[in-house]
């Protein structure tokens, strides 16, 4: 689908200051050289402080940097989620794969958040999940219930379940289930950090089945065949356990394994 563009702003920091626009730019923004910044700005697309720079502009600590990046052709996604828990203060959905929960990496439009936004306007994600992760993500719809799920979210206040299915091997993690090519485990966090259940199943010899990024030994591996976001894998997080944060009821959430994926997890 064609988005309608997105206007990246920065504030100019001490780090920047001096530097020609351009190189400022080419720094901030890597994926894109130098020239075809220089193509941007003749187009039209930068403002500093508001005026259409050239490029040649000294940036200047504070200066309000703004990239007006034209409307472009997101990739696909799944265009749905189910919804799982719904109060007043809080709301759960069961996120499928290929959905990313937020904007980047190409994605605005065709996001977990855009979607539930449309349908809740007040709802904000309390975590993440990767694009290729399916299960619970859960949103705040007030400010405090954000403020009580951001300050326990990596505490064992929050018990957080995963399935993850790895290539068989001896290992520490519960083993769920067996075949003759994967084993499934069941995965307990009291923290969320990036890639941890990929990382930590991969150095203990079970890199998740179909992921592009981590081998056997937790390194990322050599030539790699697709980026760090990219699917492939089986992830799902399929229970959240935590008290509400205004009731302090006890809440207890479950997302089916995906159709399709229950042999694998």
């Amino acid at each position: 689908m064609l988005n309608r563009g997105y206007a990246y702003t920065t504030i100019i920091s001490s780090k920047y200051h001096g530097q020609t626009l351009l190189s400022h730019l080419a720094s901030l923004y890597p994926d894109s050289t130098p020239q075809a910044w220089q193509q941007k700005l003749n187009n039209g697309e930068v403002t500093l402080n508001g005026v259409t720079a050239t490029g040649s502009e000294s940036a200047t600590l504070g200066q309000t940097l703004v990239w007006n990046r034209p409307p472009w052709i997101e990739p696909d996604s799944p265009q749905h989620f189910e919804v799982l828990f719904e109060d007043l203060d809080l709301l759960a959905v069961n996120k499928p794969s290929g959905l990313p929960t937020l904007p980047g990496g190409g994605f605005m439009e065709n996001t977990l958040l855009r979607l539930v936004q449309k349908r809740t306007p007040t709802a904000n994600p309390v975590h993440r999940l990767g694009r290729a992760t399916t299960g619970i993500v859960l949103f705040a719809k007030t400010p405090q219930a954000a403020s009580n799920l951001f300050a326990n979210w990596n505490t064992p206040k929050i018990q957080k379940i995963y399935r993850a299915s790895g290539k068989p091997s001896k290992s520490l993690a519960k083993v769920i289930s067996r075949t003759t090519s994967t084993t499934t485990f069941e995965v307990s966090l009291n923290s969320g950090r990036p890639h941890q259940i990929r990382i930590h199943l991969a150095s203990i010899g079970h890199p998740l089945v179909g992921d592009p990024l981590y081998g056997s030994t937790g390194q990322p591996l050599e030539n790699l065949p697709g980026l760090p976001g990219d699917g492939g894998y089986f992830l799902h997080a399929q229970y959240l356990k935590f008290r509400h944060p205004i009731t302090g009821e006890l809440i207890n959430l479950e997302a089916a394994l995906p159709s399709g994926l229950g042999e694998n997890l």
